[in-house]
């Protein structure tokens, strides 16, 4: 009996180039493998597996998770800044946040605020 073959896409950006590569394999292929297979490592040498993670569809995975047929692969690069540190940062400087609820009334965050 022949090997079933899925379909994956590997996907990388970075600010000025973005790669969406198909990858054809047996059931059972990897996202290490599809990454491999891909080729984009060579066309992105900053890419560290080591360093980078990886996810399919937004959700993160190991490099060793076994991929179904259609997933995208997709592999993300380090963050700049830690997003915690800057709201921490925002907060110590005064400013209001720009996206999200932000900063809520008593009564919808719980009331605990304006309490003495």
């Amino acid at each position: 009996m022949a090997e079933q073959r899925i379909e994956v896409e590997v996907a990388y950006a970075r600010e000025q180039a973005q790669a969406l590569i198909p990858v054809t394999g047996d059931s059972g292929l990897t996202a290490r493998e599809a990454i491999e297979r891909s080729g984009v490592t060579r066309q992105f040498p900053e890419i560290d597996l080591e360093v980078n993670k990886v996810g399919v569809y937004g959700k993160l995975i190991s490099l060793d998770q076994v991929l179904e047929p259609g997933d995208r692969v997709e592999i993300y690069r380090p963050l700049i800044a830690d997003p915690k540190e800057q709201r921490k940062k925002r907060a110590a400087e005064g400013k209001v946040m720009r996206k999200g609820a932000g900063e809520m009334s008593g009564e919808a965050s719980g009331g605990d605020e304006h309490k003495e």
